[in-house]
C-alpha cells in the first residue's frame, strides 16, 4: 500500500492540518498502481509493504515524483522488486481546440510545472519501467486528443523517463540483498503436502520443538507453504533447516551426527532427524566385539553414523564402525550368543519391531 502526504504549505497555502483529502487520496493511489506490476510475488517475499510519501513541496508532479522515491525506497529496503520505476507528467500547450474543439496547433511539454498545469491542456502523467508503461491518468481541458498528439506524448515520456532511470540507477542499481535489520526476516519453505503431519509431529511435538529451539514463529498452510518469522538471522537459518530435515527422506550412504535415543540388548536406536531413527546393530558398532551397546553408548550420546540400507519397511539400518578405521589386522569373528529372553525387543520407528538379540536384526526371535 502507498499512502501520500500532504499539508497546505506544500502548496504555498495556509490551512488546518487535516488528514488526507480526496487528491491526496488519489495520488498516492496512481503511484501504488505504478508499483504494483513490479512487485515480488507473494511466494517470494511474504510481507505486507507499505511505502509513505511526505510531500514538502509541489511544483510539479508530486505523485511522480511519489513513485520514483518510492522505488528507490523499496530498493534500499531489500524488496526485490522486478524492475525500478520512475513517472513523469506530460502538458500540453495548444490552440485550445478553435477547429471544432479539436487540438490542432500544440506542443507537448516534458515535465510539466505549475504555471504550465493551469493555462495547460492537459495532464497526462506516465509511470513505467524501461520496458514499459505500468499506469497512466490524464487530466484534459480540450474536447480530445489527437491520435498524433498522444503518440507523441507517450514518445517523450519514454525518453524522459529513461533519463529519470538513469539517475535513478546510479544511486541504487537493483535491491540490496539483505533487508534492513529492523525488519523481521520471513521466509517461505515448500514442502510437500502430505509430510505436513512429519513437521507437526504427533501431538505438535516437532513443530514445538523447532519454535522452542529457534525462538522462531512457524505457520503452516494447506498447500505445502511453510511461513518462518524470526528477527534473528541465524536462528531463522537453524529454523528453516529443521523444518527441512523434518519433511525430507532420508537415504542410503548418507551420513549423520546422530543421538542416542534408546538402548536394547541387540542395537541402538539413534535419532538422524527429528521424527526419524535408525538402529545400529551390535555387531555395527564397533570392528571390536561388543557384547551388549550399553557397555560404550549410553542415552544422549551423540555418534556419527552411516545409512547403510532402508529396508522394504521403510526401517533405516546405520553403522557405526564403516565410518571408523579397520584395525590392522583384523578377523572377524563370531557374533554374540543370542539371548532368549521372551517379550518384544522394542519397537522401531512406525511401530515395527525388532528382534534377534545380538546378532543382525530379524522381524520376530525365532523359537528354538
Amino acid at each position: 500500500m502507498h499512502h501520500y502526504n500532504d499539508t497546505p504549505f506544500t502548496y504555498g497555502e495556509a490551512g488546518p492540518l487535516r488528514g488526507p483529502g480526496r487528491r491526496a487520496i488519489g495520488h498516492g493511489a496512481l503511484a501504488e498502481r505504478a508499483l504494483e506490476p513490479v512487485l515480488p510475488e507473494e511466494t517470494d517475499f511474504p510481507y505486507a509493504i507499505r511505502v509513505v510519501s511526505e510531500v514538502m513541496g509541489s511544483n510539479g508532479s508530486s505523485s511522480m515524483a511519489s513513485t520514483c522515491g518510492s522505488t528507490l525506497s523499496l530498493m534500499a529496503a531489500g524488496v526485490p522488486i522486478k524492475k525500478p520505476v520512475a513517472g513523469i507528467a506530460m502538458g500540453l500547450a495548444s490552440d485550445g481546440g478553435t477547429n471544432n474543439g479539436t487540438v490542432t496547433k500544440w506542443k507537448v511539454l516534458t515535465d510539466l510545472q505549475d504555471v504550465e498545469d493551469g493555462p495547460g491542456g492537459m495532464d497526462f502523467k506516465i509511470a513505467g519501467t524501461a520496458d514499459g508503461i505500468t499506469a497512466v491518468q490524464m487530466d484534459t481541458k480540450t474536447n480530445g486528443l489527437t491520435w498524433d498528439l498522444v503518440e507523441q506524448t507517450v514518445k517523450q515520456s519514454r525518453e524522459a523517463r529513461l533519463q529519470i532511470l538513469g539517475v535513478m540507477e546510479g544511486v541504487i542499481a537493483e535491491p540490496r540483498a539483505d533487508l534492513s535489520p529492523y525488519a523481521p526476516r520471513i521466509e517461505t519453505v515448500l514442502i510437500n503436502p502430505e509430510k505436513i503431519k512429519d513437521l507437526i509431529g504427533p501431538g505438535g511435538k516437532n513443530i514445538n520443538k523447532i519454535v522452542d529451539e529457534t525462538g522462531a514463529k512457524i505457520d503452516i498452510e494447506q498447500d505445502g507453504r511453510v511461513l518462518i518469522t524470526s528477527s534473528d538471522g541465524e536462528q531463522m537459518k537453524r529454523a528453516i533447516k529443521l523444518v527441512k530435515d523434518c519433511t525430507r527422506e532420508v537415504e542410503a550412504g548418507e551420513e549423520f551426527d546422530g543421538k542416542v535415543v534408546r538402548l536394547e540388548d541387540f542395537g541402538a536406536f539413534v535419532e538422524l532427524l527429528p521424527g526419524k531413527d535408525g538402529l545400529v546393530h551390535v555387531s555395527e558398532i564397533s570392528w571390536e566385539r561388543v557384547n551388549k551397546p550399553s557397555d560404550v553408548l549410553k542415552m544422549g550420546d551423540i555418534v556419527k553414523v552411516k545409512v547403510k540400507e532402508i529396508d522394504n519397511l521403510g526401517r533405516v539400518n546405520l553403522s557405526m564402525k564403516v565410518l571408523k578405521p579397520k584395525p590392522e589386522g583384523f578377523v572377524a569373528q563370531d557374533p554374540a550368543p543370542r539371548q532368549m529372553g521372551g517379550g518384544s525387543r522394542g519397537g522401531f520407528s512406525g511401530g515395527n519391531n525388532r528382534g534377534g538379540g545380538n546378532s543382525k536384526p530379524g522381524f520376530f526371535k525365532k523359537r528354538d
